[in-house]
């Protein structure tokens, strides 16, 4: 998925690590014009699902690290195409599961950078994915 064919372009470099939350982004736009068919369907879930990290996060791009934001552009670019049958629901939140904090924040990676952003995503994530259960909402 790519909108320029000039991949060595200084653009197309320095966007890379938002591949992933750009197709979520145009996916979006094209919805609410009524032009999503204008997508190939099973291209771009294709896409998204070989961003997904043995951890069971998403990365912005093939090879990257999982992160909580592109792991919810993934869950919802697969939400979009009703292709949330395509991934492992339990692997996914396991991989949410394990970035809540004692305190009921969400750190975005392993790293453990904590934000608002954070706990939003996860929650969108378990409810898109049903799988509030598998995170404390109430501390969150």
């Amino acid at each position: 998925l790519r909108v320029s064919s000039d991949t060595d372009s200084f653009e197309f470099q320095v966007s890379e690590h938002l591949r992933l939350s750009g197709v979520y982004w145009g996916a979006c736009a094209l919805h609410l014009l009524g032009e999503l068919q204008s997508l190939d369907a099973a291209q771009v879930v294709s896409f998204v699902r070989s961003c997904q990290r043995g951890c069971g996060g998403f990365g912005g791009n093939l090879g990257h690290d999982a992160h909580m934001l592109y792991t919810l552009s993934a869950v919802q670019v697969l939400a979009l195409f009703g292709a949330l049958h395509t991934v492992d629901a339990g692997r996914v939140m396991r991989y949410v599961a394990s970035l809540q904090r004692p305190d009921g924040s969400f750190a975005g990676d392993e790293w453990g950078e904590v934000d608002t952003r954070f706990s939003y995503c996860a929650l969108c994530c378990a409810s898109l994915l049903g799988k509030l259960g598998d995170i404390d909402v109430a501390a969150a």
